[in-house]
């Protein structure tokens, strides 16, 4: 029997089975969270991507893996309009249709590289909620949305080394991700108290070549002290290519151990 789920233009049809798997990602239009949808779209996955843009090259695919797909246009500065979709959403379905479900925050954005005093305060304010509003909303909704859902339940925020280690000119992207490490760490003491709380883990996926490393090396060496350490991380091939990163993450969510810690890295053994 087929289930049919309507959502604003977007139509969702799958199969009603116990081997349905629910993951829900952000920014997964490009870079690394390209590579995290285009690895999820299995057969008995259902996908949501939250995005400012759709990716065409998705739903290509997502038709010929037999993956159920559904991409969502959300501009994550506004970080409240997407995650009451995705609690609309959510508390619509049926929890038996799905036998595990997963919340991947894979969305940033880096400001306007430079020191805090020559910042523009829209472009830090529109980062800080990008990278750390809208993952704290889209776990509130995930999670109070899924309480009573017996099955396992997961939430990847994706964080980086910068949250655990200070920079010049990175104050918006380093405070960012330094809450996302400290919230996740709450989250873990709440849902631990709960008798099916979900697995939550803060994941750094070390360094990857993406587009936020182009803006790294391109910028201006007087404003920006450790240009040359990115530059030179690319010129000696140190960097990790968005299909390998992906992977790397994916394997760290199907660890048994996973959640175990709150704040981790892809290289942790």
């Amino acid at each position: 029997m087929d289930g049919i789920r309507k959502y604003g233009s977007v139509l969702i049809r799958k199969k009603i089975n116990m081997t349905q798997h629910l993951y829900i990602l952000t920014g997964g239009s490009r870079g690394m969270g390209l590579a995290i949808a285009e690895q999820l779209l299995k057969p008995g996955h259902t996908l949501i991507c939250i995005s400012r843009n759709q990716q065409a090259s998705l739903a290509e695919l997502a038709q010929k893996s037999g993956a159920t797909l559904a991409q969502w246009s959300h501009d994550l500065a506004d970080g409240a309009v997407a995650s009451k979709a995705l609690l609309t959403w959510l508390e619509a379905q049926k929890p038996n249709e799905f036998q595990s479900a997963t919340l991947i925050n894979n969305a940033g954005v880096i400001p306007r590289i430079g020191p805090l005093s020559e910042a523009d305060p829209h472009n830090l304010a529109m980062a800080l909620r990008v990278g750390l509003e809208a993952p704290m909303q889209l776990c509130a909704a995930f999670l109070s949305a899924t309480e009573s859902w017996h099955m396992p339940r997961k939430v990847v925020n994706i964080s980086s080394g910068l949250g655990r280690r200070a920079m010049a000119s990175q104050s918006g992207y380093c405070a960012a991700k330094a809450g996302m490490d400290h919230f996740t760490r709450c989250l873990a003491l709440e849902e631990a108290l709960k008798p099916n709380g979900a697995k939550v883990t803060s994941l750094a996926p070390g360094v990857i070549d993406t587009d936020m490393q182009i803006q790294l090396r391109a910028a201006p060496a007087e404003s920006f002290p450790d240009q040359g350490g990115f530059q030179q991380l690319k010129a000696t091939g140190q960097l990790t290519s968005p299909a390998d990163a992906a992977k790397r993450i994916l394997d760290y969510l199907a660890r048994p151990d996973f959640g175990s810690n709150p704040v981790s890295d892809v290289r942790d053994a």
